[in-house]
């Protein structure tokens, strides 16, 4: 017998009534119903422990533009450790998503990322947010988002939220993540573990998405790996929380 089952991530609850032994013969479709609840069982704790995958799983790159060059911390870092997320994206078919913020005044983005973007799209935006109504038509059916860019406490932390409040798994990119002060961005980052997004680093997201040195395209990513990452400043920082 199946005993009733909560499961918990963020808000949600999810209730499996009375699926029992004694039923089978006489529920229509009861393998179904099994089949079916099991994958749910299993893609919330996929969830709730932050699974990625490439299939259900989308890179954001933020406002990286020239404008910023001069004014963020550890910029070129940011530059370096984004263009490794673009690289493996298209290696391993990850989508993107990138956008500039107010292109007429601050720039494009940066020619070290636009090199690599081929015929890419980029939504243009003067709100914060990501979340654009734009972004969300254009990938309905988003699972896992993997965030880096620029500046780590206003667009964002303000896309982190955004897609918290949609239910959707958020990954913030530490190492490709920055702001103007040191501390606008450490306490960017408290916040949005706070609101229960997976901080991580850029190698940690690549190995995730792979899985396994089985992966047929395991050598490529660990071409872009092959060196380790620039830490942005991060180690630099005070042990306490």
């Amino acid at each position: 017998m199946m005993q009733n089952v909560g499961i918990i991530e963020d808000n949600t609850k999810l209730f499996v009534c009375d699926i029992q032994e004694k039923f089978r013969p006489a529920i229509q479709y009861f393998g179904d119903v099994i089949e079916v609840t099991k994958r749910l069982i299993q893609d919330m704790i996929r969830r709730s422990v932050g699974y990625l995958a490439p299939r259900t799983s989308t890179v954001f790159i933020c406002d990286i533009q020239e404008k910023f060059r001069n004014n963020i911390q550890y910029f070129a870092d940011i530059v370096s450790v984004s263009k490794r997320l673009i690289q493996a994206s298209q290696v391993l078919d990850v989508d993107l998503v990138i956008t500039e913020q107010y292109p007429q005044g601050l720039g494009h983005i940066v020619p070290e990322l636009s090199s690599l973007l081929n015929n890419q799209k980029i939504y243009n935006k003067t709100q914060f947010s990501m979340c654009l109504p734009e972004v969300c038509a254009d990938n309905p059916s988003l699972k896992s988002v993997i965030i880096c860019g620029i500046e780590a406490h206003a667009c964002v932390l303000q896309t982190a939220m955004d897609f918290i409040e949609k239910e959707v798994e958020v990954h913030v990119v530490v190492d490709a993540v920055s702001s103007r002060s040191m501390l606008d961005r450490k306490y960017a980052l408290t916040r949005m573990r706070q609101m229960g997004c997976f901080l991580t680093t850029s190698e940690c997201v690549l190995l995730q998405l792979c899985r396994g040195s089985h992966h047929p395209k395991f050598k490529d990513i660990q071409k872009i790996i092959l060196k380790s990452a620039p830490t942005s400043g991060l180690l630099n920082w005070s042990s306490e929380s």
